[in-house]
């Protein structure tokens, strides 16, 4: 099933979108993220440390000219003075700038014009290792974005984007001031927004809908009201 790509907000910049200053670079590693952000030609990509010759050769294939000038051929030390102790590396690293943010308008404008589109709510889930899976397993199943709540979500790093595996280029992470608000935004634009809980008594797969649809989950041990 193909998809029709959200664009970059046309809504301008957001007091929300403070984890970092806009347009600061972080470092994503591992075979999965770092391919991803490679084939992704809006990413802007600083850097790009490699360990294998073979593997600098295959990624300067395919690569443009200007991304082809900024790969280089280093040691496993240089690659790991660069990142996170214990950063499972794959020995791969690239330094690129944060993706154009995607606001809660954007996502209502798509899924208004999407049927079958799906998207993700998470409650107060804060692990980055819990959210990168989530966005992993989302991405497989082409939702159209994940949205979380600014207050409770860490930024988007290379912990985070390592547990994702190239789903974040595929599947924006939004972030929201108030989950409450963009639910009522989201039910507004004409999506069913369905809450998950363990102790529920119907299956998600019994619920009679149809349309755009937000699964809103909670965190561990946390019932969600949707």
């Amino acid at each position: 099933m193909s998809r029709r790509k959200i664009p970059p907000s046309r809504h301008g910049k957001r007091k929300s979108a403070k984890s970092r200053p806009s347009g600061s670079p972080d470092w994503l590693y591992g075979m999965h993220t770092c391919v991803a952000v490679l084939a992704n030609p809006a990413r802007l990509c600083m850097r790009i440390l490699v360990c294998d010759a073979d593997l600098a050769q295959r990624i300067a294939a395919t690569a443009t000219p200007e991304r082809k000038s900024v790969i280089e051929k280093v040691s496993r030390d240089t690659l790991e003075a660069v990142l996170p102790d214990g950063a499972v590396h794959q020995g791969i690293a690239v330094l690129t700038a944060p993706q154009a943010p995607t606001h809660l308008e954007d996502i209502c404008d798509h899924m208004a014009h999407q049927l079958q589109a799906r998207i993700i709510v998470l409650d107060q889930v804060t692990d980055p290792h819990n959210i990168g899976a989530i966005v992993r397993t989302a991405a497989a199943f082409e939702a159209s974005a994940v949205v979380v709540q600014e207050r409770h979500t860490p930024p988007v790093t290379g912990v985070l984007a390592k547990a994702a595996s190239g789903g974040l280029e595929h599947c924006p992470i939004v972030r929201v001031t108030n989950l409450a608000r963009a639910l009522d935004s989201l039910k507004r634009a004409g999506v069913w927004c369905i809450g998950l809980d363990s102790n529920g008594a119907m299956s998600v797969r019994d619920a009679k809908v149809t349309g755009p649809i937000a699964l809103v989950l909670g965190a561990e041990a946390k019932a969600c009201a949707a």
